[in-house]
């Protein structure tokens, strides 16, 4: 899952949409300073990634990616995984997505100076761009795919990324098929999973 997608498997709290969020920001072992809930939802961020990568259906949809851009599937398919959730947002939770985005931009700003550096340069972007809702739009999917290849060192590799759009145009019904069956599941992982930060 990419940014929405674990935002809204997140437990709502304040604490617990800054943890999702810092999950991508945030190696090794969370620090104690960032609080017991905070560091319970960095945790539940990364065994929704590890079970993400083991369900079968994410082995399904890596399938379909092209060799020359298989290395790059899990990336591909988190942004794919939020394209496909803001399109169907209306099957996962009651609030329109305006309503969630608003909430959490609203959690986020209110703590930006606590984050680190990237995350703190990056927010305002996200928040005038409305990057979550925006992944509905295969525009804004096709734009962060090219974001994320200008940050590689090798411009071959860039490329392919950067061009990587084509492979949810060329799958997209199987893709999206795949996350139906996925969501369901994940959303009960998250739902069940504690959050300990022992583990």
């Amino acid at each position: 899952m990419n940014y929405l997608g674990h935002l809204l498997l997140s437990h709502h709290t304040p604490d617990a949409v800054v943890g999702a969020m810092l999950g991508d920001f945030v190696k090794g072992k969370p620090a104690e300073h960032l609080g017991t809930d905070v560091r319970a939802a960095i945790v539940l961020h990364r065994a929704i990634d590890g079970y993400t990568d083991r369900h079968p259906a994410i082995a399904a949809s890596r399938a379909l990616i092209s060799p020359e851009r298989r290395r790059f599937a899990g990336v591909m398919l988190d942004i794919f995984h939020d394209h496909f959730l803001a399109r169907h947002w209306r099957r996962y939770d009651s609030r329109p997505l305006p309503e969630f985005t608003g909430m959490v931009y609203g959690v986020l700003l209110s703590r930006q100076a606590t984050f680190p550096d990237r995350l703190q340069r990056m927010l305002p972007r996200m928040v005038s761009d409305d990057w979550l809702a925006a992944y509905a739009d295969m525009e804004s999917v096709e734009l962060a795919l090219n974001g994320i290849s200008r940050r590689l060192r090798y411009p071959e590799r860039a490329t392919a990324l950067s061009t990587a759009i084509s492979e949810l145009e060329r799958n997209y019904a199987a893709l999206e098929n795949h996350f139906f069956d996925f969501f369901p599941d994940v959303r009960a992982f998250a739902a069940g999973h504690s959050g300990s930060t022992s583990k």
